[in-house]
This record gives C-alpha cells, sequence and structure tokens, in this order.
C-alpha cells in the first residue's frame, strides 16, 4: 500500500507542477485566450501568479519533505493544502456557473484529502 500512496502522491506532485507552472509561465492573458481558463478573467496578474507558485510549492511538498526524510510530516501537510485550494477551486467554478470545469478541481482535491488522510494515519511517512 506504500508503494501505490507514493505512487499517487508522484501523480499528483506532477499534476500540480504542471498546472503551477503553466500559471507562472503564460500571462493570464494567453490563458483566457486559450478558452480553459475563463474564471481568470475574474482574477489580477498577480493573483494567477500566485496561484501558479502555491500549486508548485504544494507539488514539491507533497513528495520532497518525505522523500529526503526533512520535516516528514510536512507532506500531509501539504497535501492538505493542495486540498483546500481545490475546494476553493470548486466554488469558483460552481460560482462561475462552469460545471464542466468542476471534475479537475474536484478529483484533484479528493486525490489529496486521501493522501494527507492517509499520510497522517496508517502509513505515515
Amino acid at each position: 500500500m506504500n508503494i501505490a500512496l507514493w505512487v499517487v502522491q508522484g501523480l499528483l506532485a506532477a499534476a500540480y507542477l504542471a498546472a503551477g507552472l503553466m500559471k507562472l509561465l503564460r500571462s493570464r492573458e494567453q490563458m483566457v485566450a486559450s478558452g480553459s481558463f475563463e474564471w481568470a478573467k475574474d482574477m489580477t496578474d498577480g493573483a494567477v501568479k500566485a496561484i501558479g507558485a502555491v500549486e508548485v510549492l504544494g507539488a514539491l511538498g507533497v513528495v520532497l519533505p518525505a522523500a529526503l526524510h526533512l520535516l516528514p510530516v510536512l507532506t500531509p501537510v501539504a497535501a492538505v493544502g493542495l486540498f483546500l485550494m481545490m475546494a476553493g477551486a470548486t466554488v469558483t467554478h460552481a460560482r462561475r456557473g462552469e460545471k464542466s470545469a468542476l471534475g479537475g478541481p474536484v478529483v484533484l482535491g479528493l486525490v489529496a484529502l486521501a493522501v494527507a488522510v492517509l499520510r497522517f494515519g496508517p502509513y505515515p511517512v
């Protein structure tokens, strides 16, 4: 089970790293123009960059502390943070009526919550 959890953590980290880097490297206007990030219309450039930075830090936090055995309690804490981010993303999409955009945040949030619960609980690092 621990190996499966590591695989899930790695996939979760990869997803957040990709999403975060995209927000950091692309302009808000480019994101909106792509048609996939309508929510960015309601955000400032700084807010989008901040969201990207938090996603990158969360991706690193969900893997590195446990892998390096340096404050491994930060791994489930990072997973809780990612869950809370996705809860906020879910609320944002729901308020905007973007039903088709709810799947990603809900799935990623639940996976992050599962990592947090399992790392705080029966499978600590």
